[in-house]
């Protein structure tokens, strides 16, 4: 290959990596993927190995209830556990959610705590529904002997 052959495809090379054609034209980011967080991981690896915790396997969903009566959902998380030293470790992405959207699936999991958090906000929905049907202001009462359809339009 001579001199003027590799000018040439150097050229070529070198106009494909521009988003422009002049010479002050910048050249094209390579778009790269967001670095994971993989020292995090190793770090809670090993420090979940010097607890000489064991992982446990066939784990669908964690539900810690907190004392406001709504829930921290894990779906899928990973668990570990030291039984001896009564060490538990639940990771994974795990979500808010108030007690009413998990309660068909989850009745099973209350305990007496749960059951009495779940009855007052039985009850506190029950008095919103009350609520809502003795506050019925944005409807207007009707005329008893008047028909507003035959009234004259204005125009």
């Amino acid at each position: 290959m001579s001199s003027a052959e590799v000018q040439e495809r150097l050229k070529k090379l070198g106009l494909s990596a521009r988003t422009g054609t002049g010479k002050g034209t910048p050249r094209r980011k390579v778009k790269r993927a967001p670095a994971r967080s993989g020292a995090d991981d190793k770090k809670l690896q090993l420090a979940l190995k010097k607890l000489n915790t064991q992982p446990i396997q066939a784990i669908e969903e964690v539900n810690m209830f907190k004392q406001d009566g709504n829930v921290i959902h894990f779906a899928a998380p990973k668990v570990h556990a030291a039984v001896p030293s009564n060490t538990f470790a639940i990771y994974g992405n795990g979500e808010d959610k108030e007690l009413t959207e998990l309660v068909p699936g989850i009745l099973n999991q209350l305990g007496p705590d749960s059951l009495a958090s779940l009855r007052k906000l039985a009850e506190s929905y029950q008095n919103l529904q009350k609520e809502k049907g003795e506050d019925d202001d944005e409807i207007p009462d009707l005329v008893e002997g008047e028909n507003f359809e035959n009234e004259p339009k204005v125009e």
